[in-house]
C-alpha cells in the first residue's frame, strides 16, 4: 500500500481516529536522541558555572521578555 493509499483510506475515518492516527505519527518522529541530550546537558552545566563563578552575567526575565 503506498502513501497515497493510506491517506486516502485515513480521510475516510471520522475526525477522532484521524486525530489518533496524526498523534502517533508525531510521536514517532520525536525519538529523543541521546547524544543530542548530553550536548545540550553538558552545554547547561558549563553556563550555569559560568554563572556562579561571575564569568557569565544573568539577564533579569522581564528584559528577556520585553516586547521589542
Amino acid at each position: 500500500m503506498n502513501s497515497k493509499a493510506i491517506l486516502d483510506e485515513a480521510m475516510s475515518l471520522n475526525p477522532e481516529e484521524r486525530f489518533k492516527i496524526v498523534e502517533s505519527l508525531i510521536e514517532s518522529l520525536d525519538e529523543p536522541d541521546k547524544e543530542i541530550d548530553a550536548i545540550w546537558a553538558e552545554e547547561a552545566d558549563k553556563r550555569l558555572q559560568a554563572y556562579r563563578s561571575g564569568e557569565l552575567e544573568g539577564i533579569p526575565m522581564n528584559e528577556v521578555f520585553k516586547a521589542t
